[in-house]
């Protein structure tokens, strides 16, 4: 059986006791296969590339993903743990939730359905796909060896198309459903730990921001705000002796969108370090507290920021904090880590072969999207121990320089250490040894450490 580095079995210990042990060797060699494939990454990819070609119980490994009995939400609260210990060990807990459609076509590909591709399409060509949507937390945090905030998956889920749970009898839930269960679980898993959540406009929905503030401990959701959202001041408090119903908000104020023309709106310049992922750009904000509320739906207390670009270079925008206390500075702040989200997205399916697998059965869809997902963060912890001390391992060229490492140089590493290890079972059939020039080898190792 083909052995891992000894710097990789470390960081694995924690997982292996939620496999059973004949379960956990097949997860390494999948493992490490799937880091070696280049191109798709499905099961028989990586035993080729393990060595295991001829081994002709090759369906032990399909039964990791398709039968074996191992719970996904164990191995994602691990890692959680893990990231969390490496990159974040104190202060907030900052996430970021976001959806990606997996293109995927099939009869056997029951929950599919079709959507909107958010690669393809732009505001003026909208462009349909077939395909499963996936739910994603990731966190957000600044990787030093990388000079920026890095999206680290580590929980994901499948929402269903609508098609599907009707198929079934069941209740399809939405996007916003789905996103309140699963912050509920990292609540759960984090009780003492403050959570902030940054998302896009999908997120800005009253029964989601309710239910995150209702908690015992509540967590501080930050996302996009309509410029004609309907704005209340607070409810006036209530006389001694007053019948009725307690008045759920106050009275109604100008909307953003009337505030970005109203010359009394006090603006306040601010210098962004990273806005849209393009360096520091100044803009202007202005800010305070109101309820945003719509009838028949809970009201929900917030501090809105308006932002606008003295340069016009982009239109005006807001967004929302639900805690109230805090200030603008850090709303912007926060809400800036979420542009590495989609890189993230992008650079599984460059570089780990998202949507190349070919899972069929349920269990194995439903398995397989989120651990190459989470492959991803593994792959950051793994890479950092290599980056700190050698620097120089950052692959550059005349034409491309760069100062710090991308994902691609992350993964290379990790994929060098495990071509250095012997994981791959040497042939039996010939012990003939080929010598090659050094700099023939180091072409061919840089070439395939680097493959797609």
């Amino acid at each position: 059986m083909p052995t891992l580095p000894e710097t990789m079995i470390r960081l694995l210990a924690p997982f292996r006791p939620l496999f059973s042990r004949r379960v956990w060797g097949h997860v390494e060699v999948l493992l490490a296969g799937t880091i070696l494939t280049p191109g798709c990454r499905t099961v028989t990819a990586a035993l080729r590339v393990m060595g295991l070609g001829r081994s002709r119980q090759f369906q032990r490994y399909h039964r990791v993903l398709n039968r074996a009995v191992w719970s996904g939400r164990a191995v994602s609260r691990v890692l959680l743990g893990l990231l969390i210990q490496a990159f974040a060990p104190a202060g907030p807990v900052v996430l970021g939730v976001d959806e990606t459609l997996e293109r995927r076509r099939g009869a056997k590909i029951a929950a599919k359905g079709i959507y909107r591709d958010p690669v393809r399409s732009s505001r003026s060509h909208f462009v349909k796909a077939s395909g499963l949507r996936w739910v994603c937390l990731m966190l957000l945090v600044p990787i030093p060896w990388a000079g920026r905030v890095w999206a680290l998956p580590f929980l994901t889920a499948l929402a269903p198309s609508e098609r599907y749970d009707r198929e079934r009898r069941r209740r399809h839930k939405p996007l916003t459903t789905w996103a309140g269960q699963l912050l509920l679980l990292v609540r759960r898993w984090l009780p003492r730990r403050a959570l902030v959540v940054v998302a896009d406009s999908t997120y800005a929905c009253l029964e989601l921001l309710d239910r995150c503030q209702r908690l015992a401990r509540p967590i501080t959701v930050v996302t996009r705000l309509r410029l004609d959202a309907a704005l209340y001041a607070p409810a006036p408090p209530r006389r001694p002796g007053q019948i009725g119903r307690p008045r759920l908000k106050g009275q109604r104020l100008p909307t953003l969108a009337a505030r970005v023309i109203d010359p009394r709106t006090r603006w306040r310049a601010v210098t962004v370090a990273n806005w849209y992922g393009r360096g520091a750009c100044r803009i202007e904000v202005a800010s305070a507290t109101a309820v945003w509320y719509h009838t028949g739906l809970p009201p929900v207390p917030l501090r809105w920021v308006l932002i606008r670009d003295p340069l016009g270079r982009f239109e005006p925008q807001a967004l929302l904090c639900t805690d109230v206390t805090t200030t603008p500075d850090q709303i912007l702040a926060w809400f800036v880590r979420r542009w590495p989200v989609e890189v993230t997205f992008q650079e599984a399916r460059r570089h780990l072969g998202l949507e190349t697998q070919r899972q069929w059965s349920e269990p194995a869809i439903r398995r397989t999207t989120p651990a190459l997902l989470g492959l991803f963060s593994v792959v950051i912890l793994l890479a950092p121990e290599r980056m700190r001390h050698g620097a120089g391992r950052v692959r550059q060229a005349v034409w491309y320089p760069k100062d710090h490492a991308t994902f691609a140089d992350a993964l290379a590493l990790v994929r060098a250490d495990l071509w250095a290890h012997p994981t791959i079972r040497p042939s039996s059939a010939s012990a003939d040894m080929v010598k090659v020039p050094r700099a023939i080898l180091q072409r061919l190792t840089d070439t395939l450490c680097y493959a797609p």
